[in-house]
């Protein structure tokens, strides 16, 4: 069921009208113990109130993998594979010996694994089962901007009762069809909540999933696979007294009134490191290759991770895609550095160390109990017929002009209140910061005052130039996420294709992005029409 829009509202007139609509649950509160800042992150530490578990305990579980319930034909007439996913609360343990309360795509956390295959559409049909509504993006998804997860295209729970007004963006209600062309080379994707003004308390609370496309280029090449390629999903999150979610959100009932205490303004820091929904999990592997998707799905905590051994140097890991896919050749690094919505994948040769002996995956940017990630066993000689060839795929070299756009991202007034802007203004549906012709290469400049992660939809980017200089490693392929570090100037080479309408560019530190850090992009005809 849908309602006409109408762009009139304002922010607090709409939140109000959804409340009426949804009910009034509230949910749990969050202890607060602390705060502070760790070197090398944007945000504050939320402590948590139960004591915490001895790492490297827990197995390292996978996510379960998601399966097409059958096919649908479209409205232009093409078959797509369906699938099914209810966005539901679970109790689910996280922390060995308790119950915490998620809301999961299919109650799980993270969500199921889609894996898909270039050139055959998917349809995901998604059921809101949830107290609150809620908005699904693909990040990554190069996807029209009706399927795309426009942040007021809004899924309302099955048990609502629509307002009887008009309401700005598409309003659902039970379900909706996220339509995906998967017109894209193979890469790892991320599902996740994007309703305005609660993305982070929603991610926070589970609602994060990866979305695989594969292609027959990397089916040729002679990687790790099957059990040897593991995904990793990494976040962090904080605990209250009875093990449930802690985040201090200024409305616990994720309703009305956007943010986060003041104290976390900069980012919400979790005390606890979560790998796929585990803390500090283990696992035990061949003495071989393995192929590792890692996402960082944290709100606001940046990685930086070493494959430390008991003597000697750190493992080297061979880095061989990015955010938008499979680099042209590999490149080999002695860390993965991820901010929050950035993807790495590589490959690390576990067979280079004797059976027996334990790889600890360290945070170069944590500190205390955050310094530790997960733990790999390696606990039996395996044979190993995979390599690393030396070209991988190939990339076209996007060629722009001068720059054509600039975006800068800092602190400013978000109505009466402190909050993030682009380009000294917060987030209005209504306004297009840009509109770019779709076809055509542009330069555009990111300047920061603090650390921003800026996530740019429909199209990964090219980095040209990062502090006036040529781009490092963590900046090699197609990027839809871009790190920003603080006062830095970043170039980058767009190019949107295919899907005219609305987009946005944000920062993907979610309690800044919440706080109105995020634009209004629109991509149009060569002649000027959307």
């Amino acid at each position: 069921m849908r309602r006409p829009s109408t762009p009139h509202l304002t922010r607090r007139g709409f939140l109000g009208a959804l409340a009426a609509a949804a009910g009034a649950t509230a949910l749990p509160g969050c202890g607060v113990l602390g705060v502070d800042t760790p070197p090398g992150q944007t945000g504050e530490t939320l402590r948590s109130a139960r004591p915490l578990p001895t790492p490297y305990r827990v197995p390292l579980p996978r996510p379960a993998t998601a399966h097409a319930t059958g096919v649908i034909t479209r409205s232009d007439g093409t078959v797509a594979d369906l699938y099914e996913i209810t966005q539901r609360a679970a109790d689910v343990e996280i922390l060995p010996g308790v119950t915490t309360t998620i809301w999961g795509y299919d109650g799980t956390f993270p969500g199921p694994t889609l894996e898909t295959r270039t050139g055959r559409p998917v349809v995901v049909r998604h059921r809101n089962a949830l107290p609150v509504p809620t908005v699904t993006h693909l990040h990554g998804g190069h996807t029209p901007a009706d399927s795309d997860g426009w942040p007021l295209d809004l899924l309302l729970p099955a048990t609502s009762t629509p307002p009887h007004h008009g309401m700005p963006g598409d309003l659902a209600v039970g379900t909706r069809d996220h339509h995906y062309p998967t017109t894209q080379r193979a890469a790892t994707l991320w599902y996740h909540d994007h309703r305005m003004d609660f993305t982070g308390p929603a991610v926070y609370r589970g609602l994060l999933g990866l979305h695989l496309v594969r292609d027959a280029v990397e089916d040729t090449l002679p990687l790790p696979r099957g059990d040897r390629e593991i995904p990793l999903v990494l976040c962090d999150r904080s605990f209250d007294a009875d093990g449930q979610f802690a985040y201090p959100s200024l409305d616990r009932s994720l309703r009305r009134v956007p943010g986060v205490e003041d104290e976390w303004r900069e980012g919400v820091l979790g005390d606890v490191v979560l790998v796929n929904g585990a803390p500090w999990p283990v696992a035990e592997v061949d003495a071989a290759r393995h192929r590792l998707r890692i996402l960082n799905g944290a709100n606001a905590r940046r990685f930086s991770l070493a494959f430390r051994g008991p003597n000697g140097p750190d493992l080297p890991v061979t880095q061989i895609g990015s955010d938008g896919g499979l680099l042209a050749a590999p490149l080999e690094r002695p860390t993965v550095d991820l901010a929050p919505g950035e993807r790495c994948d590589v490959v690390v040769d576990l067979g280079r160390v004797p059976v027996g002996t334990e790889i600890t995956v360290v945070n170069l940017l944590g500190t205390g109990s955050t310094r530790d990630v997960l733990r790999f066993r390696v606990v039996r000689a395996a044979h190993d017929d995979s390599t690393v060839p030396a070209v991988l795929s190939e990339i076209e070299p996007l060629v722009p002009g001068p720059v054509r756009r600039e975006f800068v991202f800092r602190r400013g007034a978000v109505g009466d209140h402190a909050g993030w802007t682009i380009n000294d203004r917060s987030f209005d549906p209504d306004t297009s910061l840009a509109d770019v012709p779709l076809g055509e290469t542009e330069t555009w400049r990111f300047r920061t005052d603090v650390h921003h992660p800026v996530h740019v939809y429909l199209d990964p980017v090219q980095v040209l130039a990062r502090g006036g200089r040529d781009p490092g490693p963590s900046d090699a392929g197609w990027k839809d996420t871009v790190d920003l570090r603080p006062g830095e100037i970043v170039d980058v080479a767009v190019r949107f294709t295919d899907h005219a309408g609305r987009f946005v560019l944000h920062c993907h530190n979610l309690e800044h992005e919440d706080m109105a850090m995020m634009a209004t992009i629109r991509t149009v005809g060569r002649t000027g029409g959307a």
